[in-house]
């Protein structure tokens, strides 16, 4: 199979390799995906780069953990009937050696979730550590029914999918921006948009929220610790799935007296129920046309590096794809 690798941390350009790999064979348990789309996460690219200090997991890692295409062949204790199933695929390199960046990938099988004939390749590839993410920052502390929930960073991957995940739960959302030019972007139908480039943003917020919000989706803790804690309403939660810096600061005691939560969220190590949950609610919400996902660049599997490249650089509005050769 074509398929792109590494066997050292680095640069994109340096490290990506793309070129003839034997083809998996699954195991007990297992399914192999014929991939048609490979989605590009920054988890993907962080793990490349070594981020953090981390070190190589296995001596070859082919990237990436989402995408889509069709099931060619099962393992043993697998229904035979699932050869020939369309299906989007997560976890495929968590914990794992080899992702989706190839025209094979053999996983585990409940991490191939049928995909609606109505549903495109790119759709599912685009459901997996965004999805997955955004499912647990809303859902975690339980039903959003009726409750007001703030999401940061709706023109991200993960924002984008949290505010129509609480839109289609009942949640009334409001979501923000970082510039004012960016209002355009938000779907009115799914969201109040606040632009956190204004005078006052807490007080745009509270003009929606005035008992203030009960559930935060949080990208950039960092940046925004003390506006959460000037909108959040008393046992408040906030979830905080990234920030912008490795030590930061909070308003420890008006968030204690307040009763906030503070939860944080590591997409790799969810529990598998909940994992397997947001999969299914995903599939879904995107099968009633309740979830949209913007794509951005595809690249082919020869650009790898690009593609890495442009996420690492921020990615712009839309997701990062693959597309492999069938």
């Amino acid at each position: 199979m074509l398929a792109s690798w590494y066997n050292d941390q680095g640069p994109a350009a340096d490290v990506l390799h793309v070129g003839e790999l034997p083809d998996p064979i699954p195991g007990p348990g297992e399914v192999r995906v014929r991939v048609t789309v490979s989605g590009v996460n920054p988890g993907d690219t962080k793990k490349r780069r070594g981020w953090l200090g981390s070190s190589m997991p296995f001596p070859r890692v082919i990237p990436h953990s989402d995408g889509a295409g069709v099931i060619d062949a099962v393992g043993a204790q697998v229904d035979a009937h699932r050869v020939g199933q369309r299906v989007w695929v997560y976890g495929a390199q968590s914990y794992r050696p080899f992702g989706t960046a190839a025209q094979y990938t053999a996983v585990p099988a409940d991490l191939a979730v049928p995909l609606p004939d109505h549903l495109s390749d790119e759709l599912g590839a685009s459901l997996g550590i965004p999805g997955i993410t955004a499912h647990r920052t809303v859902f975690a502390d339980g039903p959003v029914d009726g409750q007001l929930v703030l999401v940061h960073g709706v023109l991200g991957g993960v924002g984008s999918l949290a505010a129509q995940l609480a839109h289609w739960a009942g949640a009334t959302v409001i979501a923000t921006v970082r510039r004012t030019a960016d209002l355009d972007h938000v779907d009115p139908a799914v969201a109040h948009a606040i632009a956190l480039d204004t005078d006052e943003p807490a007080a745009a917020i509270r003009a929606y929220a005035p008992r203030g919000v009960d559930r935060i989706v949080e990208v950039a803790l960092s940046d925004n610790a003390d506006l959460d804690n000037a909108v959040a309403a008393n046992n408040a939660v906030i979830a905080a799935y990234a920030s912008r810096t490795d030590r930061t600061e909070i308003p420890f005691w008006p968030l204690l007296f307040n009763n906030v939560t503070l939860r944080l969220l590591g997409s790799d190590d969810f529990p598998a129920e909940a994992k397997r949950q947001a999969a299914r609610d995903l599939t879904s919400a995107a099968a009633v046309g309740a979830l949209t996902v913007a794509v951005g660049d595809r690249h082919p599997l020869d650009d790898i590096a690009k593609a890495h490249d442009h996420v690492d650089a921020g990615g712009g509005h839309g997701r990062i794809l693959l597309t492999l050769p069938q």
